[in-house]
């Protein structure tokens, strides 16, 4: 007997079922990577499955917006451009990346069009300085 190959073969690898718990969330949201993806594109589906399967609170498409950690090997978070397999686990957890009060204060100004370049400056410095 012959058997064709796949037409949609996916990079040659190992492939991996990874489990990536996000903080809020009920429950951790499964699927099957190859171990050579790198961390952004694995981020990328897990809130695509996420916002599939209607899950609560709504995250947002920005892969951007989040980091992934391995809290069993590491406690920093992954280079969104290393490669999923490079760590050798399977569970992960996905966390929004959190603003600063500074640029909250910043992007507030900015948006409203108020002021001159040279406010916008003087107002960042003195939230930067007052922080330290």
């Amino acid at each position: 007997m012959l058997y064709k190959q796949k037409k949609n073969q996916g990079p040659k690898g190992n492939r991996l079922l990874v489990s990536i718990t996000v903080l809020g969330s009920a429950g951790p949201i499964r699927f099957v990577v190859n171990e050579e993806e790198l961390v952004a594109d694995v981020i990328d589906t897990a809130l695509k499955a996420y916002a599939r399967e209607g899950r609560r609170p709504v995250l947002g498409s920005d892969m951007n917006a989040f980091f992934l950690y391995c809290p069993s090997v590491r406690s920093d978070a992954l280079s969104p451009w290393e490669t999923i397999g490079s760590q050798g686990a399977r569970n992960f957890v996905l966390c929004k990346k959190t603003r600063t009060e500074g640029m909250e204060e910043v992007e507030r100004s900015t948006r409203k069009g108020t002021g001159n370049w040279k406010a916008w400056i003087h107002k960042s410095l003195s939230i930067k300085i007052s922080s330290h």
